[in-house]
């Protein structure tokens, strides 16, 4: 983005409104789909509609067609677990010469899709409730245009690749592309029954129908190429497609309220956060989001498994044996790697490959590293899991020389980041927006940038690694840790503390100057736990007031700073993820009533997202009395951290934690706003057995009961609680 934030390299384009402001969204591995409540893909609106696989569009349309019609679309929906899209759907008025010939509602058509091994299934299922006969004429329009994903957000490419002979047989289609990295990338449609007649861009069909006769027919459209002659039927694949979803759902615990739009919340972020992860070849790693981020992302993945962490701790192994794998081990400029630092981003797709982007593997990313080592540390808290982190510590110990060699650019004890590469991220922080870091007076800072919440992610990390250490029997690496967070502890209360506002600073510039600006990013520091208790209190009272907090969140920036603007990524918006942080943060420094209206806020937000599902954000206008909150056009939507973010903050106002080596369950001070009265967790496990527990909310207290347990768990609730009772 310019100066006046007007353009940006990775900047997603929208030329025009969506097609779709409800779209639908599966995903299944590498393959994701992107669609309206029809079922149909559209080349209208942002143009980000399509199935997409491993980085590229493998269909760039498919449009359904009755007598030559679009259908009327009745009623749409995604399973709650995510697996199975289903439409409801009847035909317009037929006319001919002498008036309606087939009236509106004589013909039902549910079309369901999943996506399952690479392959996208599709069942049409027709049904007469017309007195008469019908001959019904359908079509398939359908294209590829091979994007890759950066074309799609808006990139200019000089020069592409080509496209090979379409092959038509009498069931199928196969499209063809070999992109400029020599790479061939197919689309397979295949159909059953054979169409009447079939081209490179179009199926027609033609059904009989009696009254109350059904017919059903069936496309399977492959995007690998090298797995398209082990396509099964649709009937054999939505039933072992459905028992994989069911062996994954059973892995987490149940959590379910009173308020029943607190549980559907539940249940759509729990499928959310599995929809990303199941079938991904990085196992138990989850993709950020859905259609922009479909890929494994560092810092996503890290924050999504400290989300999840108190529920399911082996999304946290998953995601820190990938990271390990990967950790940089050399320099190079291009992809802004050093070593010990920890993965932004990776990407298949041709422009990645090319290195027309840097994301094939990139490094650009300041607070994957030291969140790696906090992920680490709070991993081992939970489980009590030694063998594993004796395997990774050799990784903890790169990043954290990272932390002290390359982190820290100046040697002054701040880590600050400044771009490597031409191609690579301006800013690389969370909000890496190119106009997310300024002064009071709007003015950019100058690299290189010291985030204010990155020193509290180092501090933390630093902590981390010390009880590790001791952990592992080296006392003297712990204490000098334990001093080495200190000193960054108090050098940073001295250089980010900015007394007329109440808040630490959002960074220091490249002159170590502040960047004297109200921001959430402050809450994370609340979170690391680098805060005095005195100041965090202000900053408590700063996020929670008036310019800050909209009545659904807080604000990435607050109301009246220079580049604040509700409408923007990063300059105004809400976050769920932010918002769970912060109120973590809250929690920690005794504000649990604050946490409870963060979370009450995005639990009313909930009511008003399509299918309960919390977007990656949403603008930062003033909440308005009946009305729900302002989308944002192009957010992702499932995205795994905002999926994750009520996990955190129910966890927060529990003050929930877990001591896995001792199988210990603490709920310090357990709070409940007033709009959750009761609450049940059931299944919650360590390595030892598991408690099935019950919240409820008498006033100020609440009355907190085992209801079952197997194994040998203690379970322990702090005084505030009114009672414990295990059964």
């Amino acid at each position: 983005m310019d100066e006046d934030g007007v353009t940006q390299q990775y900047y997603i384009a929208t030329k025009s409104s969506p097609a779709d402001d409800r779209a639908r969204v599966l995903k299944y591995g590498g393959l994701f789909s992107v669609f309206d409540r029809v079922g149909d893909i559209h080349t209208s609106g942002l143009g980000e509609q399509g199935l997409f696989f491993q980085g590229t569009r493998h269909l760039s349309e498919l449009l359904l067609r009755l007598w030559d019609a679009r259908p009327l679309p009745l009623s749409s929906t995604i399973e709650t677990n995510n697996f199975l899209f289903t439409a409801d759907l009847t035909n317009l008025d037929v006319s001919h010469l002498d008036g309606v010939a087939i009236p509106r509602g004589t013909l039902h058509l549910q079309r369901s899709k999943f996506l399952w091994h690479d392959v996208c299934y599709e069942e049409f299922a027709f049904v007469n409730y017309g007195l008469s006969p019908l001959l019904l004429p359908f079509s398939m329009t359908f294209g590829a245009d091979f994007a890759d994903i950066f074309e799609v957000r808006g990139m200019h490419r000089q020069k592409k690749g080509q496209r090979l002979e379409d092959q038509v047989e009498k069931d199928l289609v196969l499209l063809s592309y070999e992109g400029l990295d020599n790479t061939i990338r197919q689309t397979r449609i295949q159909c059953d029954p054979v169409p009447e007649t079939i081209s490179a861009s179009e199926l027609q069909f033609e059904v009989h129908l009696q009254p109350r006769q059904k017919a059903i027919f069936h496309l399977a459209i492959s995007c690998d190429s090298r797995a398209v002659h082990d396509s099964i039927g649709y009937c054999s694949a939505i039933v072992s497609a459905r028992g994989e979803h069911k062996t994954a759902a059973e892995t987490f615990p149940l959590i379910y309220s009173s308020n029943s739009r607190f549980s559907d919340w539940i249940r759509r972020s729990v499928a959310d956060v599995q929809m990303m992860m199941i079938g991904n070849p990085e196992v138990n790693y989850p993709y950020a989001g859905v259609p922009w981020f479909s890929t494994v992302f560092g810092r996503d993945g890290i924050i999504t498994a400290l989300e999840m962490l108190w529920l399911s701790p082996w999304i946290a192994k998953g995601v820190l044996q990938y990271l390990a794998g990967t950790q940089a081990k050399e320099f190079n400029l291009a992809n802004e790697a050093e070593p010990g630092k920890i993965l932004h981003e990776m990407r298949s797709g041709e422009m990645a490959a090319l290195g027309e982007v840097p994301f094939g593997r990139y490094y650009g990313s300041v607070d994957a590293t030291p969140l790696f080592i906090v992920l680490a540390g709070s991993y081992y808290e939970r489980t009590g899991d030694r063998e594993f982190l004796q395997q990774l510590w050799p990784h903890i110990e790169l990043a954290l020389q990272w932390i002290n060699k390359f982190g820290d650019m100046d040697g002054d004890g701040f880590v600050e980041y400044a771009q490597r590469s031409s191609k690579g991220l301006v800013q690389q922080g969370w909000k890496d927006s190119n106009d997310s870091v300024f002064h009071a007076d709007g003015t950019l800072a100058e690299a290189p940038i010291a985030l204010c919440e990155v020193q509290g992610y180092v501090y933390a990390a630093k902590l981390a690694a010390a009880r590790l250490s001791e952990m592992l029997g080296d006392k003297e690496k712990c204490s000098a840790l334990e001093s080495e967070a200190e000193k960054l502890r108090v050098n940073f209360e001295e250089a980010f503390w900015c007394d007329d506002l109440s808040t630490y600073a959002l960074a220091l510039d490249g002159h170590k100057k502040r960047c004297r600006v109200r921001t959430s990013n402050a809450g994370h520091c609340l979170y690391a736990g680098i805060a005095s208790s005195d100041r965090a209190r202000l900053v408590a009272e700063t996020l929670l007031g008036s310019d800050s907090f909209s009545g659904w969140g807080v604000r990435t920036v607050a109301a009246g700073q220079a580049r604040y603007n509700p409408l923007s990524y990063h300059n105004g918006s809400i976050w769920p993820h932010d918002n769970s942080i912060v109120a973590s943060g809250l929690a920690k420094y005794e504000c649990k009533d604050m946490a409870g209206r963060i979370l009450l806020g995005l639990l009313d937000a909930s009511r008003w997202a399509d299918l309960g599902r919390l977007p990656e954000l949403f603008c930062g206008l003033d909440r308005r009395r009946g009305e729900g909150p302002t989308l944002y056009p192009v957010a992702c939507s499932p995205q795994a951290w905002a999926a994750g973010a009520v996990f955190l903050l129910v966890q927060a106002c529990l003050g929930v934690s877990i001591q896995g080596a001792s199988s210990r369950i603490l709920f310090d001070r357990p709070y409940l706003p007033e709009g959750i009265p009761q609450l049940w967790i059931k299944g919650l496990h360590t390595s030892k057995g598991s408690v099935d527990v019950f919240f409820e909310r008498r006033n100020d207290a609440v009355r907190v009961e085992v209801t079952d347990q197997q194994g040998e768990i203690e379970v322990v609730a702090t005084p505030s609680a009114e009672a414990l009772n295990i059964v």
